[in-house]
């Protein structure tokens, strides 16, 4: 259960670029736009979410070898390398593009789990679940940070708009759609043939859901609002995850 160097290296982009945001000029955000500020953001908040990916499937593969499936250790999943739970086109570039473009964050990476190992129904459940706790433990965490970072500063606006996205991250995993770690928790508990429906539907009920969301707008304001609303449950502050999102956005 080591880190591995890519892990330790994505924490130290992500690292540099909280630095770079604190010491950017936030405050002329709105005209100037700092390059550096803006460098900062964007490498905090996309570093950000890449570690965050990684530690979401080191949580199902934890739960995982603790319940009975001891074959992820010999996957390397339990070495928080990134390459281990990704493609990296389909579970990386395309994600970062959707984020990049103002889109919702898509689920990116998969670990394979021998589900026949594991103890019970109930281990199952909490071997999906544990991805998506992770993400709002994360996100939970970020917000504590971020209440002790002074505010008005480019790292407060930064952490705080990575912040929501673990929150929403969180929240679009659990909903119950085939593909997604919700639907993995109830699958133990289906019928067989639900559990079938699930498994045909799986490969593109995912896509179907982001494109509503991305085409539907009511739809997809409707998870940001209930994402902003566990956001400002936690302590965030909406307002400046607003900020850190535009800064994030700087292209617009």
């Amino acid at each position: 259960m080591r880190p591995s160097p890519i892990f330790l290296g994505i924490l130290a982009v992500s690292v540099a670029g909280g630095f770079l945001a604190a010491y950017g000029d936030s405050s002329t955000l709105l005209s100037s736009r700092d390059p550096m500020f803006v460098a900062g953001v964007v490498l905090l908040v996309a570093g950000g979410w890449i570690a965050s990916l990684t530690l979401h499937e080191f949580g199902h593969a934890f739960v995982a070898f603790r319940g009975g499936d001891h074959e992820v250790a010999r996957k390397g999943y339990l070495s928080l390398d990134v390459r281990r739970y990704t493609d990296p086109v389909l579970s990386l570039l395309l994600p970062l593009i959707f984020l990049l473009i103002g889109g919702i964050p898509l689920p990116g990476g998969a670990v394979w789990i021998n589900r026949g190992a594991l103890r019970s129904r109930a281990t199952s459940s909490w071997v999906s679940l544990a991805g998506p706790l992770s993400n709002l433990a994360v996100g939970a965490a970020l917000c504590l940070v971020v209440a002790l970072v002074p505010m008005a500063t480019g790292l407060f606006y930064a952490l705080s708009y990575l912040a929501l996205l673990q929150v929403m991250t969180f929240l679009l995993n659990i909903l119950p759609v085939p593909g997604l770690d919700g639907w993995g928790a109830l699958e133990p508990y289906l019928s067989p043939q639900a559990r079938m429906f699930g498994a045909r539907v799986r490969p593109w009920a995912p896509l179907a859901l982001f494109a509503l969301f991305f085409v539907f707008r009511p739809a997809g304001d409707l998870l940001w609002s209930v994402a902003g609303k566990i956001f400002m449950a936690l302590g965030g502050s909406s307002p400046a995850a607003a900020v850190g999102q535009t800064a994030f956005l700087f292209w617009r």
